[in-house]
């Protein structure tokens, strides 16, 4: 190989790094592992992970433990998706074009919304993505950020906008919701979008509608970002409540864990604002012949327009999530979404009514939820996880270091994974751990 590219030595192929940055000495590793080795060495570092599929987790807070159908990963694990990239050549590509135009179709009916695009990275970027959407839409620089979306989406969103001049207002949450009332007085002229969540980061459900009248009454936009999309197997969608672009996490929807990532950046609006959609969209049509086909419709990307008429740099989609949201929705229908969502709201409304029972906790924000919800303790949350993981149980978010104010803030999530015996067992636990704390 070095005569073939005209080169004496393997050094030669370094002669443009100064000596002074280059280490001149072998590289001090230890002798290489036999497969075997290797693969015990790593197993003792994943042992020491308390995941999801060893201990019982109550830990939601924008990632969920759903069950996953064994269909899903059947499907989207076969090798002509899981090695497939992007389709430089698209239309040569008809297995994979029509699986994210089926995304794109079942996401739209789960949203309520007209488009959805072939997916983004994940709901942080893709709601960050929706603001400057609406700024393109709107010509206008405001956006009104409710404090009861996730933090880190508010910190993603910030950090996407602040170089495009928005101006990102916080509109403070009153009991756990954003009241329409606090959108009305924070509107202004130029207020480009409000963006909520629903159901919140506190798990609490928003009055989308009031809060989509309020916005459009001052020419604004709603964004409406999802941390769980399984929820619309029973609410109705953002779409039908008002919403002008919905974005958030497709994790939900047949993605696993995964240590928090790879996940699926949702992204779905009206028709008539597809133009101003970031990512690429995948449309149906018929060639000279009339035979069904699929196409790259739209892409707004800077590699196939001019930079600055991109609307982002989303080069690369999450397709192989998307795909398993797709055969995730499909396999689960409405009807068996909407038994998933029930399952999660009688559960989580279970442990709720047994943990508020327990002497000296409560709910911080009363009033209706889905899946999760904040407990005031009698003692820090960090020291409840503590006592619960040694147990096996992997508790809630500890609010506190995100909102100051709720600093013995406990946010725990209920899925359907969970049985009324995972559940007493937490239970009995934290009362346990409770009286330990008192002695």
């Amino acid at each position: 190989m070095l005569a073939t590219i005209g080169v004496a030595d393997v050094e030669d192929l370094f002669a443009d790094i100064p000596a002074s940055v280059r280490l001149l000495r072998d590289l001090r590793l230890p002798p290489a592992p036999s497969d075997a080795e290797l693969l015990a060495e790593l197993r003792a570092f994943s042992g020491q992970n308390a995941d999801a599929d060893r201990y019982v987790c109550f830990l939601g807070a924008g990632a969920y433990d759903h069950f996953i159908p064994s269909v899903v990963w059947h499907l989207a694990g076969r090798a002509e998706f899981v090695t497939a990239y992007t389709p430089y050549q698209a239309e040569l590509m008809q297995g994979e074009l029509q699986a994210t135009y089926e995304y794109q179709s079942l996401l739209c009916a789960l949203t309520g919304m007209e488009v959805a695009n072939a997916s983004m990275y994940d709901g942080a970027s893709a709601t960050a993505e929706a603001a400057v959407m609406a700024r393109d839409l709107t010509r206008r620089s405001g956006i009104l950020l409710s404090t009861a979306v996730h933090p880190e989406y508010r910190q993603v969103l910030r950090t996407y906008t602040a170089p495009l001049g928005l101006t990102v207002t916080d509109l403070p949450h009153e009991g756990g919701v954003t009241t329409p009332q606090a959108v009305r007085d924070a509107l202004d002229g130029e207020t480009a979008a409000v963006v909520v969540q629903h159901p919140n980061f506190f798990g609490r459900l928003e009055e989308v509608r009031a809060l989509a009248e309020a916005a459009h009454a001052a020419g604004a936009l709603l964004v409406v970002a999802v941390a769980d999309p399984v929820a619309y197997g029973l609410l109705q969608p953002p779409g039908a409540l008002g919403a002008d672009i919905v974005a958030g996490e497709g994790q939900p929807l047949g993605n696993h864990l995964n240590f928090g990532g790879p996940y699926l950046g949702m992204l779905a609006t009206r028709e008539a604002f597809v133009r101003r959609m970031p990512g690429r969209l995948v449309g149906a049509t018929v060639d000279a012949r009339g035979r069904r086909g699929f196409v790259l419709t739209l892409q707004t990307r800077e590699q196939h327009i001019r930079r600055e008429r991109a609307t982002s740099n989303i080069c690369t989609n999450e397709a192989l999530n998307a795909l398993a949201a797709a055969v995730y929705m499909a396999a689960l229908g409405p009807h068996g979404l909407r038994q998933v969502a029930e399952a999660c709201v009688r559960k989580a409304h279970y442990a709720r009514e047994r943990l508020c029972a327990l002497p000296g906790f409560g709910l911080a924000f009363p009033g209706p939820t889905f899946h999760e919800f904040v407990l005031t303790c009698p003692l820090p949350p960090e020291r409840l996880n503590d006592g619960l993981q040694s147990r096996g149980i992997l508790g809630g978010l500890p609010l506190g270091p995100c909102y100051p104010d709720l600093d013995h803030g406990w946010l725990l999530c209920v899925t359907e994974m969970r049985t009324r015996a995972e559940i007493d067992r937490l239970v009995e636990a934290v009362a346990e751990i409770a009286e330990e704390d008192v002695r």
